[in-house]
């Protein structure tokens, strides 16, 4: 699950770009793939059409209380981006989880910034390490330190 800041965010559209490139790659893990934002669907319908999406899905309309919950960080509204695309009064910051089908995270990466993002590349060489060597999830431990 990639959460994206939304279609006011050039740097996203980059982002989307690649991981569009990578959803076969994915796939053929055995991993499915999906970008979503606070965006409504209009904007994230743009979005998808802006990076020319084919099979990577979109959800939109994510509550920012649901956001929160996932960790991801809330922002204010700074005007138009670069782009010229207002940014909603408040929206999430990115996020990259991957969660394993029992539902338990896996993978965390949440920003405080739109800036610096885990590259899909070597995320799927990760994959492919953690599958060969069946490598467990980290940061499993949640008793007293």
């Amino acid at each position: 699950m990639c959460f994206y800041r939304g279609l006011h965010c050039p740097i996203c559209a980059r982002y989307l770009t690649e991981f569009q490139k990578r959803v076969d790659d994915f796939a053929e893990r055995g991993v499915g793939t999906i970008a979503v934002s606070s965006d409504g669907e209009e904007r994230a319908r743009a979005m998808a059409e802006k990076i020319g999406a084919t099979s990577l899905r979109f959800g939109y309309d994510l509550s920012l209380s649901k956001a929160r919950e996932w960790g991801l960080y809330i922002s204010t509204s700074r005007g138009k981006t670069s782009i010229g695309i207002e940014e909603p009064a408040l929206f999430s910051e990115p996020g990259l989880f991957m969660v394993t089908p029992e539902q338990s995270l896996y993978y965390g990466s949440t920003q405080t910034m739109p800036f610096v993002r885990p590259h899909f590349s070597e995320l799927v060489g990760a994959l492919d390490f953690a599958i060969e060597h069946n490598y467990p999830a980290r940061g499993e431990y949640t008793g007293d330190v």
